[in-house]
């Protein structure tokens, strides 16, 4: 939870700095984003923040059922940008699903 936070933290710095907003995510169908990042023009970055590699895959996946989700079956403006925010990982890469992974430590660099 405490990485949780000061990952929340650091994304609302970054995003003010170009005048986006942070958020996080639930609806009333349960789907839960960890940090949402909103730009002026309605766009919009999911990012989920996990400890362990291991958990990687998993939120990846929950991302994008989330984005297809919100994109074909609800016809709403998917977001933008997909990102896992994760503890335990030594290098910023894209997935070949599209999902961007990167280390926690990125965020303070």
């Amino acid at each position: 939870m405490a990485g949780e936070v000061g990952v929340a933290r650091d994304l609302s710095i970054y995003a003010q700095t170009f005048g986006a907003k942070l958020f996080h995510y639930q609806d009333y169908r349960n789907r839960e984003i960890d940090a949402v990042i909103e730009l002026e023009n309605g766009d919009w970055c999911a990012f989920e923040v996990k400890l362990g590699a291991n958990q990687i895959d998993a939120a990846a996946a929950g991302l994008l059922k989330i984005r297809n989700q919100i994109a074909a079956e609800e016809g709403g403006k998917p977001p933008k940008v997909l990102c896992v925010i994760c503890g335990l990982s030594n290098a910023a890469y894209q997935r070949e699903d599209g999902v961007f992974v990167v280390p926690i430590s990125a965020l303070r660099n």
